[in-house]
């Protein structure tokens, strides 16, 4: 009965060290797979996973592709905002026109849509009109500007997309506006 416990103890002991000394070997492989330990058999999978680091990290730290409907929205802003029933531009929204502007220029190969928008208040025909009056307003001072008006078109959505949802002068701010699309 004696010798069957001192069994168990060893089998126990045996078993421990297994476990042990296979997760002293698994940080090796993890480095390995990384590309930071050393080698140990083919290096084929660990050069690809350090090449998809590297090109993951130069991603991010560059930011998006120039020219990008990303780098347009990162770097210049989409949208510019408008009062309670108006379309005319307000001098935030003609520096935020302006800045898209010099963008186009940079990149002249790129088209864009110009959308328009509206607060849930009133019809949905008049919606339709005033968001058509704003994306118009917007192009016409991209055009002003210098931008190619056949690089532009407009369209409205009126009341149909907002941006927030909600009965009250926040969320109604949010939608009354206009948002100029990288195509």
């Amino acid at each position: 009965m004696h010798l069957g416990n001192l069994g168990g103890k060893v089998i126990g002991v045996a078993a421990v060290m297994l476990f042990v000394a296979a997760c002293s070997t698994a940080p090796e492989e993890t480095a390995d797979s990384t590309g930071g330990g050393g080698q140990t058999g083919s290096t084929q999978p660990a050069v690809q996973q350090q090449s998809t680091t590297q090109s993951t990290a130069t991603q991010q730290a560059s930011g998006p592709r120039p020219g990008s409907a990303e780098d347009f929205v990162l770097n210049v802003g989409d949208r510019v905002f408008f009062d309670f029933d108006k379309y005319n531009l307000s001098p935030e929204a003609r520096r935020t026109l302006e800045r898209q502007a010099a963008w186009m220029q940079r990149y002249p190969s790129v088209t864009i849509a110009i959308e328009g928008h509206c607060d849930e208040r009133g019809t949905r025909e008049y919606n339709l009109a005033l968001g058509e009056r704003r994306a118009n307003a917007a192009k016409a001072y991209l055009v002003a500007l210098g931008v190619d008006a056949n690089r532009l078109s407009t369209i409205s959505y009126g009341k149909e997309r907002p941006e927030a949802l909600g009965s009250n002068e926040a969320a109604w701010a949010q939608n009354r506006r206009s948002v100029t699309v990288v195509q």
